[in-house]
């Protein structure tokens, strides 16, 4: 095999290369495709991130058991900083939101209900209703308590049992879903083209969308930095690490079935990378900054658009504690937050059904947008937790030392 064609071949095992080349073929045939076989792409992709969302609670589960058991006995200790983390991470982004919309509110045009192409539907679905009580929130618990009474125990079975649940969901997610990228995100491209997605954002909201990006990658690029120490090379370093998982998470608009890609990121920009199996699966549902900047970001400007006042500091900051606490609720799945959200919308900003039907509207078009943010965020935030973390430890053992010296 000659130079070139080798160099060829190894383009074309490259996931990045496979996923253009599906792309531009699909583009380039998409005119003379029947219906039906845009519905089968469709179907297919809907397939995979099914498959993924059943198997999402156990591969939580058992990633967390298997990081929280590596803490040993300071595993509480982990459970408690990262839930502070994650809410106070929400919580700032939130107000950030607030000063962004403030500060723009008056240079955006007013809001318009469009209507999206709701006839494209998948050739089919799984007939299995997936129940409430299996989620990934559940899968969560799980494993924290599996994690917190392995690391207190001696148990060799439990510590077997994590260890090579750990290794077969880890081996599921690598070497099996990893494969299907490719028509996994085809299926969701063809869903973006039949709906006519891409032509009423740019169309309808063009500049509410250059904004929003604007103050998102802002916000993203300012994580970066502070967990590189301002360092430009570590940061271009750390967000092209994290660039496979976003843009699949741009694709898919599912940032649960990401997973697999984000923790693959994520432990290239650890010092411990084992710290990401721990981290990524407890935060991915609750730690969702693009989705709090942008449902925030439109709040504020829905608000003032109908009422003509911004909402007051007193408002927001009840709005803003019961929105982040509720995060912990919500599931990281396409359409899941914005429900939960809805009544909050309603009870704290005095939503009308005409705002309501605008912010759904509006999160229809931005969704891929706002889920990639957080995976991204979740990437950043995740180093950031790493130096906390790393510091909380030091400062305890100092303490410690001192009382013992006593």
């Amino acid at each position: 095999m000659d130079s070139a064609s080798s160099l060829f071949y190894n383009a074309l095992k490259q996931r990045s290369v496979q996923v253009i080349l599906i792309l531009l073929a699909y583009i380039l045939l998409a005119e003379m495709l029947p219906l039906t076989a845009h519905r089968f792409f469709y179907a297919v992709s809907l397939l995979i991130k099914d498959l993924l969302i059943w198997v999402m609670p156990i591969t939580v589960g058992l990633f967390i058991a298997y990081a929280v058991r590596s803490f040993e006995k300071k595993a509480p200790l982990f459970v408690i900083a990262l839930l502070i983390f994650e809410g106070l991470s929400n919580f700032t982004s939130v107000w950030y939101a607030y000063g962004c919309a403030a500060l723009s509110s008056e240079y955006l045009p007013s809001f318009g209900v469009t209507s999206l192409s709701t006839d494209f539907t998948a050739l089919w679905r799984l007939p299995l209703e997936r129940p409430t009580w299996w989620s990934a929130e559940k899968g969560a618990i799980v494993g924290l308590l599996l994690g917190c009474l392995n690391a207190f125990s001696t148990n060799s079975l439990l510590t077997k049992v994590v260890t090579r649940g750990k290794e077969i969901v880890e081996f599921m997610l690598t070497q099996i879903f990893s494969r299907l990228i490719p028509l996994f995100i085809l299926g969701f491209a063809v869903q973006m083209y039949q709906s006519n997605l891409l032509t009423h954002v740019f169309t309808h909201y063009t500049l509410l969308v250059l904004w929003l990006i604007i103050f998102l990658c802002f916000y993203l690029l300012f994580l970066f930095a502070l967990g590189t120490g301002f360092s430009l090379w570590k940061i271009s370093t750390s967000i092209k690490n994290m660039l496979p998982a976003g843009g699949i998470a741009l694709t898919s608009g599912c940032s649960l079935s990401t997973m697999p890609w984000t923790i693959q990121g994520v432990a290239k920009n650890l010092d411990n990378p084992a710290l990401a199996q721990g981290i990524i699966p407890a935060t991915t549902n609750i730690q969702q900054i693009g989705d709090c900047i942008a449902q925030t970001f439109l709040c504020f400007l829905i608000y003032r658009h109908f009422y003509g006042i911004n909402p007051d500091l007193s408002t927001w900051a009840t709005f803003s504690s019961i929105f982040v606490l509720a995060r912990f609720a919500t599931a990281a799945v396409l359409g899941g937050a914005i429900f939960i959200m809805l009544p909050i919308y309603e009870t704290y900003l005095d939503f009308n059904p005409e705002m309501i039907a605008i912010i759904l509207a509006l999160n229809v078009f931005l969704d891929p947008i706002i889920t990639s943010s957080n995976v991204m965020a979740n990437g950043a935030l995740c180093r950031v937790f790493e130096l906390g973390w790393s510091h909380m430890r030091k400062v305890a053992y100092t303490l410690s030392f001192k009382l013992i010296k006593k």
